[in-house]
């Protein structure tokens, strides 16, 4: 079990593959909420989104990279949006 106290602001998220997958804007309840920066703009125009991984599909926090335990194109699968 990962310690969900150790996931700073601002650290990256990565796929187990070493895939970015987003930037840690912050820990909400059990799951991370990703940056907008990392979202693209929707279809209609709209601007972009903020979306939320899971910390169950943490696996490691190392060198202040938040480490899935999906390769990052599996992960953008899991993504949820706000």
């Amino acid at each position: 079990m990962v310690d969900v106290s150790q996931i700073q602001e601002h650290a990256e998220v990565i796929g187990a593959d070493g895939t970015h997958v987003g930037t840690v804007d912050h820990v909400q309840g059990d799951r991370i909420k990703l940056t907008k920066n990392d979202s693209p703009q929707t279809e209609d125009g709209q601007g972009a989104k903020h979306h939320f991984i899971s910390i169950g599909l943490v696996a490691d926090i190392e060198d202040g990279k938040v480490r899935l335990s999906a390769n990052g194109a599996e992960a953008v699968q899991f993504e949820e949006e706000e």
